[in-house]
C-alpha cells in the first residue's frame, strides 16, 4: 500500500510540475527533464509514469477538467437563484484560476497553438453559463429583453480576460475584475434586483459557493 501511496503522489507531482512549466513557459518550450527536475523525481521516474509530454499534457487537462466539474455542477430546473449561483461560481472559478495552476493550465492548452489536442476548457465553462442562464429564464430572474447569447460571451469574455490579464497586471486581479464585472452588469441582468438581495459579494473570496 506505501509503494502505491508513493506512486499516486509521485504522479501527481509530475503532473503539477508539468502545469508549472506549461503555465510559464508554454507547451513546446517544456521539456521532460524540467518537469522532472521541478517535481523532484528521475526522468526514469517520469516515464514510467508518462510515455511523452504530450501524455502529461492530458493529464494536466484532465485534472483541470475534473476541477472545472467539481466548480460547475449543474444548476437543477427550479433552482431558487440561478442570478446568484452563476456570480458566486465565476467568483470562484477567478479564484481557482489564481490560485491553482493545474486548473490554470489546462485552460491555458486549449488556447496554446503548440498544443494539437486542447480539450478548449473555456467551452466547457461557456456552456455551463448558458445552462445556468437558461435556468434564469425559465425561473424569471432574467429581464425579459435581455439577450442570453450575449450574457454568455461576455460572463465567459469577462473571467478569461480578467485571468490573462492578471497575469501581467496585479490590477486585473480575477475576484477583482470579476466583481467589477458583476457590479456593473447585474442591473441590466436582474428582475426585481433590490427584492431578490442579489447583491456581488464585496469579497475576493466569496465564502459561499452556493445557496
Amino acid at each position: 500500500m506505501a509503494k502505491q501511496d508513493r506512486a499516486v503522489r509521485t504522479r501527481e507531482q509530475l503532473i503539477r510540475s508539468a502545469a508549472e512549466a506549461f503555465d510559464r513557459s508554454g507547451f513546446a518550450l517544456s521539456s521532460l527533464a524540467g518537469i522532472s527536475t521541478g517535481a523532484g523525481v528521475s526522468s526514469g521516474a517520469l516515464h514510467f509514469h508518462f510515455s511523452s509530454k504530450r501524455e502529461l499534457g492530458e493529464a494536466v487537462e484532465a485534472a483541470a477538467a475534473r476541477t472545472l466539474h467539481e466548480i460547475t455542477a449543474p444548476c437543477p430546473p427550479g433552482h431558487p437563484a440561478p442570478l446568484r449561483l452563476l456570480v458566486d461560481t465565476s467568483h470562484l472559478l477567478a479564484q481557482h484560476l489564481t490560485q491553482d495552476v493545474v486548473l490554470r493550465a489546462g485552460f491555458g492548452l486549449g488556447s496554446d497553438a503548440t498544443w494539437p489536442q486542447g480539450a478548449k476548457l473555456w467551452l466547457g465553462w461557456r456552456s455551463w453559463v448558458s445552462a445556468t442562464l437558461a435556468v434564469a429564464r425559465e425561473e424569471g430572474d432574467l429581464a425579459a429583453d435581455v439577450p442570453a447569447d450575449a450574457v454568455v460571451s461576455a460572463v465567459t469574455a469577462a473571467v478569461a480576460g480578467s485571468e490573462i490579464l492578471g497575469r501581467a497586471d496585479a490590477e486585473w486581479s480575477s475576484c477583482r475584475a470579476v466583481t467589477q464585472f458583476w457590479s456593473l452588469m447585474l442591473p441590466r441582468l436582474a428582475v426585481r434586483r433590490g427584492e431578490t438581495g442579489l447583491t456581488v459579494p464585496v469579497s475576493n473570496s466569496p465564502a459561499t459557493l452556493r445557496p
